[in-house]
């Protein structure tokens, strides 16, 4: 499925191993690896892979995968709509350097709100961070609430940022 906006990009709604969601999940991997380092100081293994348990993505979750796409079919943005236990959820929200200031961010957004609210969702929850503040001004600007940091990030994260939005 394919939707056009008015920024003149598409967003698609792909599978989750769609090798250009994968390439855009990649590029937030490295901006968040940047962005992060240092930011849990000096702490165990333990800790560490309990966090990256706590931000594995599982497949059978995944309600959507949304990219955008310029006119060439160049990736340009990502973001996922999942299950999470009884709530919704968006993740891995990326914009491509080259194309951030266009709009791309709240397009995908908005077009994961819309597939939620479609699919029956009360509200939306979100997870993010300090070293984010572009992320959290944009979740601010759509009309997200924060609210205590909830699970599974509580106990190795707990200076996330977390945001819910009602419908």
């Amino acid at each position: 499925m394919s939707e056009r906006t008015s920024i003149g990009s598409r967003i698609l709604d792909v599978a989750w191993d769609d090798p250009r969601a994968k390439a855009l999940r990649d590029e937030l991997d490295a901006d968040l690896g940047a962005r992060y380092d240092g930011f849990h100081g000096d702490e165990p293994a333990e800790r560490r892979a309990a966090r990256s348990r706590a931000l594995a993505m599982h497949p059978e979750e995944i309600v959507a995968t949304l990219i955008s796409v310029d006119a060439d079919g160049t990736p340009t943005g990502h973001v996922i709509l999942r299950r999470l236990g009884e709530e919704w959820e968006i993740k891995r929200l990326v914009v491509t350097s080259t194309a951030r200031g266009r709009g791309l961010a709240r397009a995908l957004m908005t077009k994961a709100l819309d597939r939620a609210r479609a699919d029956g969702a009360d509200r939306v929850i979100l997870q993010t961070g300090i070293p984010q503040p572009e992320s959290v001004a944009l979740y601010e600007s759509l009309g997200f609430i924060r609210i205590p940091v909830y699970e599974p990030y509580a106990e190795t994260m707990p200076r996330s940022i977390c945001f819910a939005y009602a419908f």
